[in-house]
């Protein structure tokens, strides 16, 4: 399928705002009770779970969190930006889509910092990755993607101290559908401050934190202190909430830029100009999918703004197909956890000019099994 939308658009500024009453009800939406209620009882498991597994962490023997290091076969001693990209896989196997995604970034100007929380890595897998990395590390599974990222954010930074860019990515996406060059070029086009792809309103606008490019001296710096005094947690709610949801406003308080290249207002735009996506998007909704016409649609459009749901999910077919996002969650088409429908018919987003391939795709998605990424 090609890509149906504009050339890569401007990103657009965030600025912050409690979510409000409305919008703290957004683990409701699509507004299924049985489903809320399930997820708010998993949610009540994992934090009971997290308590203990914290207190647990707390009261351990300090120990070290970087288990192994070595420098990659791609060091780039000069260059500009580091990216640093955690990988987790039950098995520890580094995916071909893994590489690919590893070498795209190298292509696009980065030092690339290959972060592994498995709790082994099989040694072909390890010198795989070495191969397209400028530096490789094992870390402990402790405080998720953010976690690795705070842990290396400073080892980072102190061996290439002239980074005026340092982005934040991990595997928990599948792709890219679509090459990188026009994002980065969209992103280093737009000046300094901090930018991600995707735009969500849950929670209170924020960036999600799958993909996060700081452009400029200052953005770096207020990028790493932020995960230099990141607590961490074995808990995804609490991540959540203390890194992708805090982050934004950090950032605006200290002056910093915060911007999304694809926004939540943008998004749903988009989605409601495709007679498809409004289709779909209705569907989720049991009192809308019964209307009709201007009717249905004025509805759905009240729904999405006042209880914005999760972008990467439910307008993700939108965002790759009419505005050009590269990638797409790898919870989607594992989990589907919203049971979304045609979300198996992601192939067809694909290309002749993606990057990555069916092939690839589906062998990853084999690797992660019915993982989850751990602490």
């Amino acid at each position: 399928m090609s890509h149906e939308g504009e050339a890569t658009p401007a990103p657009t500024d965030i600025a912050w705002r409690p979510p409000g009453a409305r919008r703290l009800l957004h683990g409701a939406t699509p507004g299924e009770p049985l489903r809320f209620a399930g997820r708010a009882a998993e949610l009540a498991w994992e934090l009971t779970r997290a308590a203990v597994l914290d207190a647990r962490e707390a009261l351990r023997p300090a120990g070290p969190m970087i288990l192994r290091m070595e420098e990659g076969a791609a060091p780039r001693p000069a260059a500009r930006g580091v990216a640093l990209y955690v990988h987790y896989a039950p098995g520890g196997a580094v995916s071909d889509m893994v590489r690919r995604q590893l070498a795209e970034y190298g292509r696009a100007g980065f030092a690339v910092v290959f972060i592994t929380v498995a709790e082994s890595v099989p040694e072909a897998d390890w010198q795989a990755a070495r191969a397209v990395s400028a530096l490789a590390v094992h870390r402990r599974n402790a405080g998720r993607d953010l976690g690795a990222w705070r842990d290396l954010a400073g080892e980072a930074l102190r061996r290439w101290p002239e980074a005026e860019e340092l982005l934040l990515v991990n595997d928990s996406v599948l792709g890219p559908f679509r090459p990188l060059a026009p994002i980065f070029a969209a992103l280093r086009a737009a000046g300094e401050g901090v930018f991600g792809l995707v735009e969500s309103l849950q929670g209170g606008a924020h960036l999600q934190s799958w993909f996060l490019l700081a452009r400029g001296a200052r953005a770096v710096r207020e990028l790493a202190g932020f995960l230099t005094q990141l607590r961490l947690s074995a808990s995804k709610w609490r991540m959540v909430q203390r890194g992708e949801i805090a982050l934004t406003p950090w950032l605006l308080q200290r002056g910093v830029r915060v911007a999304a290249l694809y926004g939540y207002a943008r998004a749903v735009e988009a989605a409601l100009a495709d007679p498809a996506e409004r289709a779909r998007l209705a569907a989720c909704y049991p009192g809308i999918a019964a209307l009709a016409g201007p009717e249905r649609e004025a509805a759905l459009r009240r729904a999405l703004e006042g209880r914005p749901v999760n972008p990467s999910h439910h307008l993700w077919r939108t965002l790759v197909t009419r505005l050009g996002c590269p990638f797409v969650k790898t919870e989607l088409v594992r989990r589907n956890p919203w049971r979304l429908p045609d979300v198996s018919d992601w192939p067809a987003l694909l290309s002749s000019e993606s990057p990555c391939t069916e092939v690839e795709i589906a062998a990853h998605l084999r690797t992660m099994g019915g993982a989850d990424r751990g602490g």
